[in-house]
């Protein structure tokens, strides 16, 4: 069921229901999962505990591979089926997120972040200074503005320590859309270096 879903918001209750056990029950074993590196949770991003954001952290499976042959998923059904591609591909860039900051200097933790209305942005790095970065994935191979509405609404939240906002793309140019927000193809996770 969570490789179903990859970083879909956690909810105990839906989760429990959709596999037939107790809650507790259910706690203890994502527990052992996430104690053996098998599941994984990104959580909230808020700065103002005042404001109405959604605080319940993502759920998903720490290996996308693993995840895709759980779903049946080969390479002819990621290309014939974009929304099955789309969740699993956030799965790896966020894995891979997580990876990254122990080689990095400034160590910036992970988030992601969602707005009381309705707003996301998949991914939040913050460093220990407070400046965030927001990261978006899709799989499509072009964007329009309207790609960086959930940035824009992260920006607003974060105020001045707002640093960039980024959209890793399956396209092949560095695009810029306006201040501080760029597309970026999903290939710079591996060939750009600090």
């Amino acid at each position: 069921l969570v490789a179903a879903q990859p970083l879909a918001l956690l909810n105990y209750a839906d989760l429990a229901r959709g596999v037939g056990l107790p809650q507790t029950t259910l706690k203890r074993y994502l527990s052992f999962l996430e104690a053996t590196y098998l599941v994984t949770t990104v959580p909230a991003w808020f700065r103002n505990v005042g404001k109405r954001l959604t605080k319940s952290p993502k759920l998903t499976l720490s290996d996308s591979g693993l995840a895709a042959y759980l779903q049946g998923a080969d390479e002819r059904r990621l290309e014939e089926r974009r929304e099955t591609l789309g969740p699993l591909l956030e799965s790896l860039v966020g894995m891979e997120l997580r990876r990254q900051p122990g080689r990095s200097r400034l160590q910036p933790q992970l988030f992601h972040f969602r707005s009381a209305g309705g707003q996301e942005v998949d991914f939040v790095l913050e460093t220990r200074s407070g400046r965030v970065v927001g990261v978006e994935v899709k799989a499509s191979s072009s964007l329009g503005p309207a790609d960086f509405r959930g940035i824009d609404a992260l920006a607003e939240a974060a105020g001045s320590d707002f640093h960039r906002g980024i959209v890793l793309y399956a396209g092949g140019h560095v695009v810029p859309f306006g201040r501080m927000r760029h597309a970026v193809p999903l290939r710079a996770l591996w060939e750009w270096s600090e």
